[in-house]
């Protein structure tokens, strides 16, 4: 057995990521691979993505399959028969569990959330819902196309079509004081949903937001109020219920994206469709990222693969240990270890780690390294000091 092979099989199940680029419009905060464009040609996109997953399952022979994500741009922008056209296509090609789970990314308009009954009929068992924002303005100021009434409307539809239900909202948004967003929030919490994603607003290099922060005509919100914000929300979502178990990620327990949670701790995934990332046994796959540039390789290689770079065994424990110490179970670091065959004792700056466990922001339990609740606000330094690989 290759040492590729057994690392696949020893992270579990292979998770499927599916990328459609496409939105009706492109939001100010968005630095997503995402695409406006004035036609589709629906029949060619199916073709196309059904052709990339033939070729990454040619190279995945035996897997079994946990979950399916489909992602954008807006994949509820997708006919339902092209989703069912997929998912069919991938239980042809793994092995696939009766409780696998299958997400969709959705907007919150009527029109989407009108094709939610045959998204669900097509097989897609989890919806995560853009609604962003409980506050009208905020929505326009978010560059959004719905209300929060017509959000609410697709939310209330959603949870009619789907088994399970996620929504995103953005806090720390310029002007939101602690009260506005506990109130905001309550009323989200409120709506009995087992996911929430709830994320501070960044100002991303090349969105329309960032030309807005540079002229000087949009502020960001200060460090230390979102800092409060931060805190403020794992408080409030831990006394309803939905502990944060990644940074940005609460849920009910046994709740949590499975899907998501593949990529956290390092399991393999697949991932197709214009710019998908992927990771499997030990290689980093890149599709190519500008839609015409995905559909020409399709044509001409049967796939749309840019690269696939062989990671170093360094490579891999810096990933495990930038993704799983996310989580707010942290990671195991012997299994990080033996994974990538890198000597545990060489994966972290020993004396950073001490430090950081004084100051409380760090907790090593054993093999066990967690990033305490003081600890998550200022996670990229936490990394940026003690990863050693």
């Amino acid at each position: 057995m290759t040492e590729a092979r057994s690392r696949a099989e020893s992270n579990g199940p292979l998770a499927l990521y599916v990328h459609w680029p496409f939105c009706v419009s492109k939001c100010p905060y968005c630095d997503f691979n995402s695409h406006v464009r004035d036609t589709v040609d629906q029949a060619a996109w199916r073709a196309g993505l059904l052709a990339d997953l033939a070729h990454e399952a040619a190279l995945t022979p035996g897997r079994a399959l946990g979950s399916i994500f489909f992602g954008g741009g807006t994949p509820s922008l997708m006919p339902p028969d092209t989703v069912a056209a997929l998912i069919d296509a991938a239980a042809g090609h793994w092995a696939i569990a009766d409780d696998v789970e299958i997400t969709l990314e959705a907007n919150p308009s009527s029109v989407e959330a009108a094709r939610f009954g045959d998204l669900a009929r097509a097989g897609v068992n989890r919806v995560s819902l853009g609604l962003q924002a409980l506050d009208d303005e905020a929505l326009v100021f978010l560059g959004r196309a719905h209300g929060v009434a017509e959000g609410l409307g697709a939310l209330d539809t959603a949870q009619t079509a789907f088994a399970r239900v996620s929504f995103d909202l953005i806090y720390a948004r310029p002007g939101q004081s602690p009260e506005d967003w506990d109130a905001e929030l309550g009323r989200a919490l409120g709506f009995g949903t087992e996911h929430l994603s709830l994320y501070q607003l960044t100002i991303e290099p090349g969105t329309r937001f960032a030309t807005l922060a540079a002229q000087g005509r949009l502020d960001p919100v200060d460090p230390d109020l979102g800092a409060d914000l931060f805190e403020q929300t794992r408080e409030r979502t831990a006394a309803a219920g939905l502990p944060a178990y990644e940074i940005s990620n609460h849920a009910r327990p046994g709740a949590e994206s499975r899907h998501n949670l593949t990529y956290w701790r390092y399991g393999d995934y697949a991932g197709i469709g214009p710019g998908a990332h992927g990771r499997r046994g030990g290689l980093a796959t890149i599709r190519r990222k500008k839609p015409e540039n995905w559909t020409a390789a399709i044509d001409r290689n049967g796939h749309g693969i840019e690269s696939e770079t062989p990671l170093a065994a360094d490579e891999q424990a810096a990933e495990a240990l930038l993704m799983g110490l996310r989580l707010a179970e942290g990671v195991d670091l012997a299994r990080i270890a033996a994974q990538s065959t890198v000597a545990q004792e060489t994966l972290l700056d020993g004396k950073a780690v001490a430090q950081l466990s004084k100051q409380g922001l760090l907790s090593l339990d054993g093999s066990r390294l967690t990033v305490t609740n003081a600890g998550m606000p200022l996670l990229d330094r936490v990394l940026a000091e003690i990863v050693a690989v």
